[in-house]
């Protein structure tokens, strides 16, 4: 028996086309030609120029280079939020099954995004700033070219007399 001849599945299909025909019209003329030409989920951001190319006194150029320090911060500590999820879910995975090996790679590598993190983003305050932002970086560059990596220990005063034969 042909399902089409029932009354009442041809009532169902006229009503499905009649609620489902406008719909599938504006989805397939409208919106898929031109999807492809506007992100509809993320938006990207062309790469501004950064705090140390801008000059004194273009507020414009620290604007942008701010606004941009605020979404890379942004990005960076979800990075590392999943990160961090990740490493959780896995001890919570091994809690039972006691396996700490399992899981020590992805806790080095979390202490690794954690640790460039705090290098970039650390001790910056709750409202960090890029000026500061670039200036601690600044300030980390003096400091390894005087004294070696960071973690490393200072050098020794003798390290820097240079003798004379």
């Amino acid at each position: 028996m042909d399902p089409d001849r029932n009354p009442l599945s041809r009532f169902v299909n006229s009503l499905y086309s009649i609620l489902d025909g406008p719909v599938t019209f504006f989805r397939e003329k409208i919106v898929e030609p031109n999807h492809q030409h506007y992100p509809y989920y993320h938006q990207k951001f062309r790469r501004v120029p950064t705090i140390d190319e801008c000059y004194t006194d273009d507020a414009v150029c620290k604007y942008e280079a701010q606004d941009q320090f605020r979404r890379d911060r942004g990005v960076d500590s979800e990075i590392l939020s999943i990160l961090r999820q990740r490493y959780e879910e896995c001890n919570h995975e091994d809690y039972n099954t006691r396996d700490e090996e399992r899981c020590e790679a992805l806790h080095e590598y979390y202490q690794q995004a954690a640790g460039a993190w705090f290098c970039k983003y650390g001790d910056l305050g709750p409202m960090p700033d890029v000026v500061h932002a670039f200036m601690k970086q600044k300030h980390r560059m003096i400091w390894e070219r005087r004294h070696g990596p960071v973690g490393t220990g200072m050098k020794i005063k003798d390290e820097f007399k240079v003798e004379d034969h």
